[in-house]
């Protein structure tokens, strides 16, 4: 039989002081190589104004190809020729971002209002104005529409919805919250009871305004998925939050990251990224693509 040294109190707090240290530094490591890590998003919201009409970023650093453009009219006021309304006083040159590979391919947003309860008290007047100016041709690759009346369980009115929209081309997709916090299968099983089956939803993620945290989006965005289809169900990532000052700041890289990671395995948005995603930002996010194009955070 060996002779084994029994542990003493000092050599068991030198171990536990060693192990911990150990133990600090493999999650400090963790962290920092997840913060070497290149994120993934699929595509990047555009909230055209005249302050954003010629946007401009390195969204594609992320993997973005797609662009979802919120509206072509808003307020009665058109970003596109011949739509029939007033033309805004700067135009975007859509023949150069058709080139951007941001844009690769765009998901047209139409006709809406600014402010929410004027679109929902003009919802017909917005969707026949939508069937017009989505025959507007544009120099972009349109691979789905997007009609940009916000819809939640409080619109007593939504399912109205299903018969205005029959005349909108497809794909065709609606964004959806839950300012109620009713929960993912309740929300899910309201859309089901109205929403044609040809209509997919941007599901909005509250983060922006701290209503939810991603975990519960994420909770959300399975409900969902397991009620209306996976290929139906889009999240709508909210790159901002409130400001100390009043309004509203981008969010941080760290913020960002823990938004994203929840939403793993979907198709993700962010919004929007002529106001809230810098190419700071994107760099700071994608620092391996940035390093290749030989720039950096």
């Amino acid at each position: 039989m060996q002779c084994r040294r029994r542990a003493t109190p000092e050599s068991r707090s030198t171990f536990q002081f060693v192990a911990l240290g150990i133990l600090c530094a493999l999650i400090m490591l963790t962290a920092s190589c997840a913060n070497t890590r290149d994120t993934r998003v699929q595509g990047i919201v555009w909230q055209i104004d005249n302050a954003t009409a010629r946007p401009v970023g390195d969204w594609n650093l992320l993997g973005v190809q797609q662009l979802l453009i919120q509206w072509i009219v808003v307020d009665d006021i058109a970003f596109v020729p011949d739509a029939g309304v007033p033309t805004a006083t700067n135009m975007p040159d859509w023949a150069r971002i058709g080139r951007e590979p941001w844009a690769k391919d765009v998901v047209l947003g139409l006709a809406g209002y600014t402010d929410e309860n004027r679109a929902r008290a003009n919802v017909e007047k917005l969707a026949k104005m939508s069937e017009q100016v989505a025959k507007v041709s544009l120099p972009l690759h349109v691979t789905g529409y997007y009609f940009p009346v916000e819809v939640d369980p409080s619109w007593g009115d939504a399912p109205k919805l299903a018969a205005l929209l029959r005349s909108l081309p497809r794909p065709l997709w609606i964004s959806v919250y839950d300012r109620s916090n009713v929960g993912g299968k309740a929300l899910a099983d309201w859309l089901a009871s109205w929403l044609p089956a040809d209509i997919g939803v941007f599901f909005q993620d509250g983060c922006g305004v701290y209503a939810r945290v991603p975990a519960v989006t994420r909770e959300y965005l399975d409900a969902l998925s397991q009620k209306l289809g996976r290929d139906r169900v889009r999240v709508i990532a909210e790159a901002f939050r409130p400001s100390e000052h009043g309004g509203f700041r981008a969010v941080t890289a760290s913020e960002l990251r823990a938004q994203l990671s929840a939403y793993d395995g979907y198709f993700v948005y962010l919004f929007d990224g002529p106001h809230y995603v810098s190419n700071e930002l994107t760099r700071a996010l994608a620092p391996r693509a940035a390093g290749r194009r030989g720039a950096t955070p």
